[in-house]
Order: structure tokens, then C-alpha cells, then sequence
């Protein structure tokens, strides 16, 4: 298997004019995949003095890596994925394995790519619905998370960002068959989350649309055309609007 080298991060200066990497391989190919759409922004989620304010009165608020358990329900997530995101996972669901909704407010992507996809199989596995609050900000591959809900809902203002991926040699999905490990590992996971063969290949065609050094800018109305969406008062979606302070 070849080595695969280092990603960096830009500087914070030149992050709005570029797109950072993460890596994934499968076999002897090794290929540095898309991360977030670099905007040099936070996205706050909604209402953070009356969350902040329900998060410091809650007794079993945890911390487990870029997730953090709000109460017995509910956990956040922000931050990009690596190689240790999954173990994180599953030890914040072994401590807590009431945990129902994923709430996702700053997601910009991932560092590893293979691990990213078995966090999605992950939260999947474990029956969480996902969530997108009022400004959030899901991107790359933290696309793929919000996919493995087996509920997902996002606000209106929400947005996602989607892009290629590019590997080493500088090719891109259209370069090589669909059959390729690394175009089909997308199409299997997909399939996996529910999308038939011609939705996931629809879905991933319009992610590969837009060249990895650019980005995709959809709303939350613009994603539900691609991603089915279940109704916001469903029991685990409507419990985090409660917990962020809707009504």
C-alpha cells in the first residue's frame, strides 16, 4: 500500500480563496479526497445564549471529541472527522446509549476519508436521527454524515457544500470508471443509507459536478431535492429543537 503523506491546513488567511484535503485508500490506491469547502467562517447554531445557558445546567454534559453529550438524548457534533472520530463514537454511545439525535451546527468535513465513511455506518448503526440547526454548516464530507441519520431534518437557513474529490496524481471521479474503489466506495455507502442505485449515482454525480478546488453551495430546501428530509416533529428531531431553545 503506498504511503499516504501529510495534509496540512492553510493558513487562516488564505483559507477562503481554498479547499484543504483528507485522505482515503483502498488497496494499493491511495487518493487525498475532498474536506470542507474552505468559507473562513463559523457558523453559529441557533440561539447559543439560551443553549449555553441549558448546556451548563445539565449534569451529564460530556465531551467525546468533536461530539458532546447535551442530555441523555441528544448529543452535538462539530468539528472535523479522523482516524480517531470513530472510537470517540462509540465511546460516547457505550456511555450513553440512549443518545437518539445528532445535532450537527459546524461540520466543514474530514481528515480520513475511510474513517468518515465508517462513522456514518456507525451512526447509522445506532439508529440516530441527524440534525441541522438554524445556521449550520455541513460540508464535504460531513455531507455523508448528515445521509446517515435514519431520521434527518435542517432549518431553513442551514447550508451544505459539496465538491469532487482529487487524488495524488490529480484526477478526479470523471477520470476513471465508476467501478473504480474509489468512486464506487461513495455509490456502496450510499446504497447502504438508503439511496437506490440510480439516487446515489444522481446524488454523486452532482457532488463531482463542481472541481475539487471549488465548491457547491446548496441550502437546506436545494439538499432536501437530493436527501430526503423526515418532518421536524418527529419525537428525536423535535426533542433538539426543545434542547436549542425552540419552541
Amino acid at each position: 500500500m503506498r504511503r499516504i503523506a501529510s495534509i496540512l491546513f492553510l493558513p487562516l488567511a488564505a483559507m477562503a480563496q481554498a479547499t484543504a484535503a483528507h485522505t482515503m485508500a483502498y488497496g494499493d490506491v491511495a487518493a487525498v479526497i475532498r474536506f470542507a469547502p474552505a468559507t473562513g467562517e463559523r457558523v453559529a447554531s441557533a440561539r447559543p445564549s439560551q443553549r449555553e445557558s441549558a448546556m451548563t445546567a445539565n449534569p451529564v454534559r460530556r465531551k467525546f471529541g468533536p461530539f458532546e453529550v447535551i442530555d441523555t438524548t441528544h448529543a452535538t457534533f462539530s468539528g472535523a472527522t479522523d482516524g480517531r472520530t470513530p472510537a470517540a463514537f462509540e465511546a460516547m454511545m457505550r456511555e450513553f446509549p440512549n443518545l437518539a439525535t445528532l445535532e450537527m451546527a459546524y461540520c466543514p468535513g474530514t481528515h480520513d476519508d475511510r474513517a468518515n465513511l465508517r462513522l456514518g455506518r456507525m451512526i447509522r448503526a445506532h439508529g440516530l436521527a441527524t440534525y441541522v440547526p438554524t445556521g449550520g454548516y455541513v460540508a464535504s464530507g460531513a455531507v455523508e454524515l448528515f445521509i446517515a441519520g435514519v431520521q434527518r431534518y435542517a432549518e431553513p437557513t442551514a447550508r451544505f457544500a459539496v465538491h469532487s474529490w482529487e487524488d495524488y496524481s490529480g484526477r478526479e471521479p470523471g477520470d476513471m470508471p465508476l467501478s473504480a474503489p474509489q468512486n464506487r466506495a461513495y455509490l456502496d455507502y450510499y446504497r447502504a443509507m438508503g439511496m437506490s442505485e440510480q439516487e446515489a449515482r444522481g446524488f454523486y454525480a452532482m457532488t463531482n459536478s463542481v472541481p475539487f478546488e471549488s465548491y457547491r453551495m446548496l441550502t437546506a430546501a436545494e439538499m432536501a431535492q437530493w436527501i430526503a428530509y423526515d418532518p421536524p416533529a418527529s419525537a428525536r428531531i423535535r426533542a433538539v429543537a426543545l434542547a436549542s431553545g425552540g419552541s
